[in-house]
């Protein structure tokens, strides 16, 4: 990695903000370009309305191109048992106008060659609109392990694998393999912090943004609301990041609803774009 890598801001560290306005508090934090939830990731999330035509994604263009703030990628489609092109479809199309490059796959069908078909079909579908998709592994999905990451990713004729560094922790990712995987299987990576160890008997809180769901194990909890950023926890980051293919986008997605309730949308990405940098110019990244 290299201080000329693209440094992104994924939705979910402030999933609070609407797109529009993502975009202008990442471009005055010092981002390159962001990710956007443009789909619900569950069946309780309040999605942002940005469907072709809608007000928000034409404001979402358009502050685009005044600040120069690209769309790394767009998210999320869940692959369940009964998942088809329509399911999808609209997600392609508002990714497309928004020139993404890269779409957030998740995996929810336990049988696997048949998660495998839907993902190469995806891709398929995708090719058209310029985006590829990445499946992310997760510890709480039924992808939820780097060997079924790479299985449905290398399955399909051009799909990828998005790393996440909790995930990668949590389900046991090992960085040798890592290291020696094929690089063209890898899209992008994420970055946060946490501790080492799983955490247990997490607080809850009585509400998340957009509705996300605060039941779950402290595992999703963890995920979806009380990650760290870069340098405030135990993670072996520095490891990680070294081992990724040199100068592929690195996106943090931190959601830390603790720091984020002290400090305005802006402070709070400056202080994420700063513990990025501080990961990315490390002795043991380089």
């Amino acid at each position: 990695m290299s201080m000329k890598t693209e440094i992104a801001v994924d939705h979910l560290t402030m999933l609070d903000v609407p797109p529009p306005d993502m975009v202008v508090a990442a471009s005055e934090a010092g981002f390159d370009s962001v990710g956007l939830r443009v789909s619900a990731a569950t069946a309780e999330e309040e999605p942002w309305p940005m469907s072709p035509g809608s007000p928000m994604l034409e404001e979402t263009l358009r502050r685009m191109d005044e600040t120069g703030v690209r769309v790394l990628d767009v998210e999320v489609v869940r692959i369940r048992a009964d998942t088809k092109r329509a399911d999808y479809e609209q997600t392609l199309e508002v990714g497309a106008m928004l020139g993404a490059r890269f779409l957030t796959v998740n995996g929810d069908d336990p049988d696997i060659e048949r998660a495998a078909e839907t993902f190469a079909a995806l891709v398929a579908d995708a090719r058209p609109y310029g985006i590829r998709p990445l499946i992310e592994a997760i510890p709480y999905t039924e992808v939820s392990s780097f060997d079924l990451s790479v299985r449905i990713a290398e399955s399909s004729d051009g799909g990828g694998i998005l790393f996440d560094a909790l995930h990668f922790r949590r389900y046991g990712g090992d960085i040798e393999r890592l290291r020696a995987l094929d690089p063209n299987l890898i899209g992008y990576a994420q970055l946060c912090d946490g501790p080492l160890d799983a955490p247990e008997n997490l607080p809850r809180s009585s509400s998340l943004p957009r509705g996300i769901s605060t039941e779950g194990t402290d595992l999703q909890l963890e995920s979806r609301a009380m990650r760290l950023l870069p340098g405030d926890g135990e993670l072996p980051l520095a490891q990680f990041v070294a081992a990724l293919p040199p100068n592929i986008p690195v996106s943090i997605e931190a959601p830390v609803l603790s720091l984020r309730n002290a400090l305005s949308p802006v402070e709070f990405l400056r202080r994420a774009r700063q513990s990025v940098e501080a990961t990315l110019s490390s002795e043991a990244v380089r």
